[in-house]
């Protein structure tokens, strides 16, 4: 375990650069997100999440301290929609399941990365579904306060960069202490 103890500029660069990126098994279609890691050199590796399609861990190094790897997936996930429309189904039919999820990872940071929309596109309807906006609005800002939910919307070729720096920045104020 990472704690009370202070890192010399190096052994951070060391422990940052050896953090692997924890994929759901269950998430599809991030092609898109895997080239990114893959071009970059980012570790990545499949692994089951209770909750969350992304997360990630260090691997030990009893050089520095760490005997046995360190999983953030209790700390900090990100759920990752594709669409608007994906994310409709997940706030109409499958709404249980989608706040059961949730509310399985209440005591983590959540980012809910929508891809290939804008809230400008929710108040415009330009979406293939039949939730309205005013309802789809009014959801997402309940899940904000509710779930402690952070929203973010991109295009998809920025998922990849998004994802690992969201959890590069997270784990380098972890490992200041």
């Amino acid at each position: 375990m990472v704690i009370n103890y202070c890192y010399t500029k190096s052994e951070l660069e060391i422990l940052l650069k050896s953090m692997v990126i924890l994929i759901d098994t269950r998430e599809q279609q991030n092609k898109h997100i895997t080239d990114y890691l893959d071009k970059q050199g980012i570790s990545y590796k499949p692994q089951k999440l209770d909750y969350g399609d992304y997360s990630f861990m260090i691997p030990n190094n009893k050089e520095l301290g760490i005997i046995c790897d360190k999983t953030f997936k209790n700390s900090i996930v990100i759920e990752r929609k594709a669409s608007l429309e994906e994310l409709s189904n997940n706030l109409t039919r499958k709404r249980i399941e989608f706040e059961n999820e949730l509310i399985r990872g209440y005591k983590s940071k959540i980012y809910l990365l929508i891809e290939n929309a804008s809230y400008k596109d929710i108040l415009n309807h330009k979406y293939n579904t039949q939730y309205e906006p005013k309802s789809y609005i009014a959801t997402l800002k309940t899940y904000e306060t509710r779930f402690n939910l952070n929203i973010n919307y991109m295009e998809n070729e920025c998922s990849g960069n998004f994802i690992y720096n969201t959890f590069y920045y997270y784990l380098r104020e972890y490992l200041k202490g």
